[in-house]
């Protein structure tokens, strides 16, 4: 019996977000400690199991209410169901004859929901993978990223860039560059995977109650930008600035340097929007530590650097008396 399993990982963005779905340029690292995984098997007939995010049964009526509070109306089925869709167009539309090979498919998550670290992108990158390796399909990075893309926007209809699907599709740390013109021509932007080694010591922290879901920001954006808003355009152009002169201090290993464009970063999302409290805390408090801080992605995780672990201890303790989470990022 063929059997295949396959992985995709949280990520956190370092620096540009949220430019990338406006031809900007970002970084952004995967974050290893949280994952989605997919199992697939022959089988005579096309099955998806159900995990905890499809439930179905539930103790009392408080439970139900929790569980579309987190994980929506739909679970993960619809990311799995059209992941395989938009799977099987691209290899008719490739020319690409799949044979008559049924599967089961199984999957699990533990990346936290709704607090921005891409954890549907996660699954629905892991189903690709299982589905490429199941049967024996290769699809480059690049164009991995951009299907991704598509079952989220196209077919769920997510308001979505492409960061996290190129971070996700790459891994380690990644510095994108979503140039018009590249982009135009090419179909994707210019990605250059760097050495995580250059990396400073991380820190991220999330919410472990809900937050925000990131779709929410980006339609305001989306709207704002599509009407010529010269605040987003011109934010849009300091993220992607401040991503460029990031790459530049990883190279350099000057840390003082990134760590004041990560708190950059962050000051100028601000001015955008109104952001929720609760996660404008997340960074006030790593800030009252000495830290840089930003959004780690749309709202309930945070991101920065702190090199001391006694620092860090300090931190971890902090952050569990308001609620969240605070890891080490695993990249490698």
């Amino acid at each position: 019996m063929k059997i295949v399993e396959s992985a995709s990982y949280a990520r956190a963005g370092l620096l540009g977000n949220p430019s990338d779905g406006y031809y900007g340029k970002t970084i952004a690292v995967i974050v290893k400690n949280y994952s989605a995984k997919v199992v697939l098997y022959e089988w005579p007939e096309l099955e998806i199991m159900l995990s905890r995010q499809d439930r179905c049964q539930f103790n009392r009526i408080e439970e139900l209410v929790e569980d579309v509070q987190l994980n929506g109306l739909y679970g993960g089925l619809r990311l799995i169901k059209a992941a395989i869709k938009v799977f099987a167009e691209y290899c008719q539309n490739q020319g690409i004859k799949l044979p008559r090979q049924n599967f089961s498919l199984r999957y699990e998550t533990n990346v936290p929901r709704q607090v921005g670290m891409a954890g549907s992108s996660a699954i629905i990158t892991a189903v690709f993978r299982a589905m490429m390796r199941f049967y024996e399909v290769d699809i480059s990075r690049p164009e991995l990223a951009n299907l991704v893309l598509a079952v989220e926007t196209k077919e769920i209809g997510i308001a979505a860039g492409l960061q996290d699907r190129v971070c996700q599709a790459y891994e380690g740390l990644v510095y994108m560059d979503f140039n018009r013109p590249h982009f135009e021509a090419h179909g994707h932007g210019v990605y250059e995977a760097l050495d995580p080694a250059l990396l400073p010591p991380l820190f991220l922290a999330h919410q472990r109650d809900l937050s925000q879901i990131s779709g929410v920001y980006h339609s305001n954006l989306r709207e704002r930008w599509e009407r010529g808003d010269s605040e987003v355009r011109e934010a849009m152009e300091v993220f992607a600035r401040l991503a460029e002169e990031g790459r530049e201090s990883l190279l350099r290993r000057d840390y003082e340097t990134l760590a004041r464009l990560i708190d950059q970063n962050f000051n100028t999302r601000a001015t955008l929007v109104k952001l929720d409290p609760a996660n404008v805390k997340m960074v006030e408090l790593a800030r009252k530590y000495g830290l840089c801080a930003k959004y780690a992605g749309s709202g309930g995780s945070i991101v920065g650097i702190c090199q001391h672990d006694d620092v860090y201890d300090e931190l971890q303790q902090a952050f569990e008396d308001i609620g969240c989470t605070v890891v080490r990022p695993l990249i490698v």
